[in-house]
């Protein structure tokens, strides 16, 4: 990752996150804000808990200034949508799937993009026709709770190539590489090739970097798989898969890993790597 012609700025790839948050998820907002009993609860105890921490740790008017400095930063570098996403959303999702049945989930991150070409079961993910990296078969199935395949579901994937960078947040990428949405089988089977993403570092050149720097922190994600998985009467699914024994499996600045959600990929003979990982969709409640 140290090709800076390939890659994004923190304010570019923070404004198309943010551009992309606010496009699909408008319905966000008004929806949480209804309920001013729950605001208000929530907003008096974040609060509280801010003063608990500048009381404790005598927090002076140099450090409060900083701190303002850099919130004001966040926003004009268009990084809280990164920010939210890698130090706050896998708690978000551990509290709103804490009881779900099935297969684990985890966070989106931000650079999910709807609309993604639809592809059969059995499938190649779109790729440059020379795309760099050790070649992937990731299969499985999709079933209900009870073992009951269901047919038809869908699988959204999209992942980083070889180097770390994803398509529509970094330049030079064909607009849909390596995403994809993929129907299954009537058995609710899949098999998609693809290739072994890298782990990567999130934007470090804005805000973000800046507090990662100054608090000693590393940047790095592990490698991994992104999907959504779906299906009518059945809950979505958004999760990650990893792999065994890959860097920052332990330490993900996102913290987003789970023993779940960890792959084995076995080599076979052409060189490539294979897969199986079965999805378990819950009932829609």
């Amino acid at each position: 990752m140290t090709d800076t012609t390939l890659k994004a700025t923190a304010a570019a790839s923070g404004a198309s996150a943010t551009q992309r948050f606010l496009a699909d998820k408008t319905g966000t907002p008004a929806t949480a804000a209804a309920d001013t009993a729950r605001v208000n609860t929530l907003a008096t105890e974040v609060i509280t808990a801010l003063h608990d921490v500048i009381r404790r740790h005598e927090v002076t008017y140099d450090e409060y200034n900083v701190l303002k400095s850099w919130l004001i930063a966040v926003g004009q570098d268009g990084e809280w949508p990164l920010f939210l996403d890698v130090w706050v959303e896998h708690v978000v999702e551990e509290v709103a799937h804490a009881g779900r049945e099935g297969s684990k989930g985890t966070i989106e991150g931000p650079y999910y993009a709807p609309g993604a070409p639809t592809l059969p079961g059995v499938t190649t993910l779109p790729m440059r026709e020379d795309e760099p990296g050790t070649r992937l078969l990731f299969q499985g199935q999709v079933t209900d709770v009870s073992g009951a395949p269901i047919a038809g579901a869908l699988l959204e994937m999209w992942q980083a190539d070889d180097a770390g960078f994803y398509a529509q947040f970094a330049p030079g990428i064909p607009e849909w590489n390596l995403r994809g949405s993929v129907v299954a089988d009537a058995e609710g089977r899949f098999a998609v090739t693809t290739v072994q993403p890298a782990p990567y570092q999130i934007p470090t050149d804005g805000s973000c970097g800046r507090l990662i720097a100054a608090a000693g922190w590393h940047a790095w994600r592990p490698a991994h798989l992104h999907l959504k998985v779906s299906a009518p009467g059945h809950e979505s699914l958004t999760t990650q898969l990893y792999f065994k024994n890959g860097e920052h499996i332990g330490d993900d600045v996102a913290s987003a890993v789970k023993p779940e959600l960890v792959l084995d990929p076995q080599q076979v003979a052409d060189g490539r790597n294979e897969v199986t990982y079965d999805f378990v969709l819950a009932p829609a409640s």
